[in-house]
């Protein structure tokens, strides 16, 4: 028997990140100005953490999409694995030549494309997607902010999010 309806768990679940992020800055503030010494040192770095988890946090819930969407994804040592009911595939985190966003699908998808494979499709709300945000945020000159933007978008299009930089012959980049 739970003590909390099932839609304000889902509610604190989602907030999970921000909550205790909150909780760290104030148990430092309470800290940092309560005690002296080295109490105080740590509870200032505390502070600092909980506001850096807090910023975090916030990202992690603008890239939640729900959950139920088609099929299952796995990311185990640096390869991302996608189960899905028509199809699926695998591709390595550092063979990763494209990102791309298409909201042509229902629902959108990510693009994962890798020389020499077929480009996997993957659902923004399949079963396990939350674990493509650390993914994502470790490619090299990223912009979080941009991704988690078009995320919000809607609208049939498709857009790229991140290209690894030496992927296009020279005399096709722009800087």
């Amino acid at each position: 028997m739970s003590f909390i309806r099932p839609e304000a768990r889902e509610t604190l679940w989602q907030w999970r990140e921000v909550l205790a992020a909150a909780l760290m800055f104030l148990l430092g503030l309470k800290w940092a100005y309560s005690a002296a010494g080295f109490t105080a040192i740590t509870g200032w770095a505390l502070v600092a953490t909980g506001l850096i988890a807090a910023v975090i946090g916030v990202q992690r819930m603008r890239f939640r999409r729900g959950s139920g969407g088609p099929g299952v994804v796995q990311v185990d040592e640096g390869q991302i694995a996608y189960f899905g009911p028509l199809n699926g595939g695998a591709v390595a985190t550092s063979e990763l030549e494209r990102l791309a966003l298409d909201h042509t699908s229902k629902p959108p998808h990510w693009l994962l494309e890798q020389p020499g494979q077929p480009t996997l499709a993957i659902p923004v709300n399949a079963e396990g997607y939350e674990a493509l945000f650390d993914v994502f945020a470790a490619l090299p000159g990223l912009k979080t902010e941009r991704m988690l933007a078009e995320l919000q978008r809607r609208g049939p299009h498709q857009v790229v999010i991140w290209e690894r930089a030496d992927s296009r012959p020279e005399h096709q980049r722009l800087h």
